[in-house]
């Protein structure tokens, strides 16, 4: 079921080793990890865990990064990129982020917040008028849905999922609808990775005006602004962006981050000369192996959307996703280029969730898609998850660490307290079938000596 579910959203060996970048990008330098207060021996133990879960059939491959002090201490690639075709893994390998956007969309809004284009506190109505008279889903009574009239949603109960949108593959009464009305959140898997799915009104979508219009005929799975619930919010505030800069959003993106920040292989789709470095994208197969699910030379991605996605559509390189990470780290700037200032990076990355929220919010999410699961001692930020508690997290992380992950197990996290950034990515829908995020991290903080 599981399986099923990501897809809407939408035998291994190994290599070790550093491959030279074929992009533009310069490959990160790597430094000693003495010299910034790691162990190179204890640092060695990210791929001694990552080449198990290879080894056993589980995972594709990865490429796993840590940079502490602005210094990239571990950069490494394991396994294959492709199996069927024997291709290994390589750092330059380009990775579907699916919502590992997110942080970037959280990003451009910001950036644009930054201006005085619009406050968090004004509704999104006043941008895009269709969202206006939204209602909130209440129950049904003799099979006539029941609703109430909804609070306005706020810009900032879209940056934190608390805006009651919801995404098609949830387990709730709203989620049938976008379902059965093509209101989904993966302008790439539309309709044509899943047969019955009742979503061919979507194909049709030429726009991102278009698509949120759509949306904003559903109702809403609570009120704004009362819990947390995973949705479409990132893809309507990619549509506000459009509104508020006069430019689409990928243009935006292009413009104002990825070509300040040397971000050459990040966008919403891959280019044909550059294909042979897109990875395959696997899912498990009912015997807990791997089994093909997106070949990489006749993916989706490699034709450029309608819909430019700002909850899913970008790919990208671990490399890539350093320099916009380490920006994080840096609060606002890299390599002299100046993103956004220290004070809105620091509110971007702190908890936004007020104190009537629990203390294992994500666990709508967490515990659907891990069958049960609690995500106990975190909260939410911009676009982002935030640990509040790393003991009841269950992890020796900094309180405060910054992060999120996308569907088919790419994950980044962002640590101001120890100046550090970490990255994983592999390609398997989907995402904490294995713990590749948790044993990233884990491996990481105990190679901390100082």
């Amino acid at each position: 079921m599981r399986q099923v579910v990501v897809l809407s959203l939408l035998v291994a060996t190994y290599f070790v080793g550093f491959t030279p970048f074929d992009s533009l990008a310069a490959e990160p330098k790597l430094t000693k990890p003495e010299r910034v207060g790691m162990s190179s021996e204890r640092l060695e133990r990210i791929g001694i865990v990552m080449r198990k879960l290879i080894d056993e059939e589980k995972i594709p491959g990865t490429v796993t990064l840590v940079a502490r002090k602005g210094k990239v201490v571990h950069f490494e690639a394991n396994g294959l990129r492709d199996v069927e075709r024997g291709l290994p893994m390589q750092t330059d390998t380009i990775f579907r982020l699916y919502s590992q956007t997110k942080p970037v969309t959280g990003a451009a809004v910001m950036i644009l917040f930054e201006e005085g284009r619009f406050l968090l506190t004004d509704p999104i109505s006043k941008y895009l008028p269709e969202f206006a008279e939204m209602r909130v889903y209440v129950g049904e009574k003799d099979g006539v849905m029941l609703t109430e009239p909804a609070a306005p949603i706020t810009i900032q109960h879209l940056l934190t999922h608390t805006s009651g949108l919801t995404y098609d593959f949830l387990p709730n009464p709203v989620a049938k609808m976008y379902y059965e009305n093509g209101v989904v959140g993966g302008a790439h898997q539309i309709g044509s990775l899943q047969e019955g799915m009742k979503s061919g009104q979507v194909l049709s979508l030429k726009s991102l005006a278009e698509w949120s219009e759509l949306a904003a005929t559903m109702p809403l799975v609570a009120q704004p602004g009362t819990k947390w619930n995973y949705g479409v919010g990132m893809d309507v505030l990619g549509r506000l962006v459009e509104v508020v800069s006069g430019k689409s959003y990928g243009e935006f993106l292009q413009e104002r981050l990825f070509d300040p920040l040397g971000m050459v292989d990040t966008g919403f789709y891959v280019p044909k000369e550059k294909l042979d470095r897109f990875a395959a994208n696997y899912m498990p197969s009912a015997e807990g192996k791997m089994q093909l699910f997106d070949d990489p030379q006749n993916s989706p991605y490699a034709i450029p959307p309608n819909l430019e996605m700002g909850g899913s559509g970008l790919v990208g390189t671990v490399g890539d996703y350093l320099r916009f990470a380490q920006m994080l780290v840096n609060k606002g700037e890299y390599e002299g280029v100046r993103i956004m200032g220290r004070k809105t990076v620091e509110f971007m990355v702190s908890n936004h969730l007020t104190p009537g929220f629990p203390d294992d919010p994500l666990t709508s999410l967490y515990g659907f898609m891990t069958e049960g699961g609690r995500s106990w001692g975190v909260g939410f930020g911009i676009t982002g998850l935030v640990v509040t508690n790393p003991a009841t997290h269950g992890l020796p992380v900094s309180k405060g660490v910054f992060g999120w992950g996308g569907a088919a197990s790419t994950d980044f996290w962002i640590d101001h307290e120890e100046q550090l950034v970490g990255i994983v990515h592999t390609q398997l829908l989907p995402s904490g079938t294995y713990p590749t995020e948790p044993l990233m991290k884990l491996t990481t903080y105990q190679a901390l000596i100082d």
